[in-house]
Parts: C-alpha cells; sequence; structure tokens
C-alpha cells in the first residue's frame, strides 16, 4: 500500500497517474496551500523536509533501504514503473532507459524547476521584489523555448523514440500541458503535435479517473 502526498494538477499529478495505471493499491494524502493543508506546515516538514510534493510512502516495507517518504518525480516514477516488473511503464533496455531518464530530469529541472520557478516563484531567484515582473516575463520566454523543445521532437518522434507509445513521461508531458493552459498559451493552436498527443492520453481510464479525483474537467483538453 502506498500514500502519495499530492497537490491538485501539481507534479505529483503523473505519480497519480502512474499510480492509477498500476492498479495498486494507495491512499492520496492532500498538501496544498490553496486547500489551507500546505506543505510549510511544521508536520508536514517531519515527513519530508524539503517541503514540496510529491512525496511517496509506501505502508508496508521501506522504499530501499532507508525508511521514510521517497521525494522527486523523477525518482518516484522510475521506483514505480521498475518496482512494477513488466516493463510495461518503463523501457528495458540501458539506452532507452537512458534516453526516459534524460526526459524526466529535464522536464524536472529545467522545464519545472527553472521556467516555472520564474514564472510562479521568482522569490527564489531574487529579494528585489521590484525584479520580479522581469523575471517572471523571462520564465515565460524560458517556457515557450521549452515547449518549442517539445513540439519538436514530438513532431520528429517517427522512429524509434521514448516519446512514441506511452510510458512514464507521457503523464509529466500532460501536466506541463495543463499548465500550459493555466498560464493562458494556447496549447492547441502553438503544439499541435503535442495536443494530438495530450488526447490520446487523456483516453486512458487511469488518466481520467486520477484527473476527475483532483477535479481538473476534461473540457480543458477540448
Amino acid at each position: 500500500m502506498y500514500l502519495l502526498y499530492y497537490s491538485p494538477g501539481a507534479c505529483s499529478l503523473a505519480a497519480h497517474i502512474l499510480l492509477e495505471e498500476l492498479a495498486q493499491p494507495f491512499k492520496l494524502e492532500l498538501r496544498s496551500a490553496l486547500k489551507g493543508i500546505g506543505t510549510q506546515t511544521p508536520e508536514y516538514l517531519s515527513i519530508n523536509p524539503k517541503g514540496r510534493v510529491p512525496a511517496l510512502l509506501c505502508l508496508d516495507s521501506p522504499i530501499g533501504e532507508e525508511a521514510g517518504v521517497l521525494t522527486e518525480l523523477p525518482a518516484i516514477l522510475a521506483y514505480l514503473a521498475l518496482e512494477e516488473k513488466t516493463g510495461r511503464f518503463i523501457p528495458g533496455t540501458p539506452g532507452e532507459l537512458g534516453r526516459c531518464l534524460e526526459w524526466l530530469n529535464w522536464l524536472s529541472g529545467t522545464v519545472h524547476s527553472l521556467s516555472y520557478g520564474q514564472v510562479w516563484r521568482p522569490q527564489r531567484f531574487v529579494d528585489d521584489e521590484n525584479l520580479f515582473p522581469a523575471i517572471v516575463e523571462k520564465g515565460r520566454r524560458n517556457v515557450m523555448d521549452n515547449y518549442r523543445f517539445i513540439e519538436q521532437h514530438i513532431v520528429e518522434a517517427q522512429g524509434p523514440s521514448v516519446l512514441r507509445g506511452y510510458n512514464v513521461v507521457h503523464p509529466v508531458l500532460l501536466v506541463f500541458w495543463i499548465w500550459g493552459k493555466w498560464i493562458d498559451l494556447d496549447m492547441n493552436k502553438s503544439f499541435p503535435a503535442w495536443h494530438r498527443l495530450v488526447q490520446s492520453v487523456i483516453e486512458r481510464p487511469a488518466v481520467q479517473r486520477a484527473l476527475a479525483t483532483e477535479g481538473i474537467d476534461l473540457k480543458l483538453f477540448d
């Protein structure tokens, strides 16, 4: 039995989707400042000192040799997919696995932490509030550059590619597509190949269950 600490529509959605895909027994615990239950409370910081979501706890046994939660989205996705041992959601060869981890780490480190960090958390980059608007604007430009890169690689994924089929990368791409909508980007028109990919992803029952639980309306994807 797993316990996933999550926030609706955050990057933790990708881990939530994978748990639904695996049909593993799991529970969810909400952590959202917007809901009045944030990640900076003393209680949550005692569980995850990083003060972020997602965080995954196995209630039956430790994850690896260490007790406590597993953090960082790429680590959680890789752990869950590998623990299942069927290879349905993560490549099996070293080369393909390397490409998969390459995407997960770039999406997490560059697109999320850097670009969206600038858009939504400029205070993480500078203390001077007068500089916040410039940081936010630079973040939006970085997001657009990142999204053009994603679109190009989806278009070019005709041969062997981690972006073909369905694996742990696709729920993360879904999250960033949603975030693009949330910052008022025209995701359908500007990134048509990505939009088509997302349409195929949201047809999956596991994805629909996770979206419904987190209150994300399928009309967002029209």
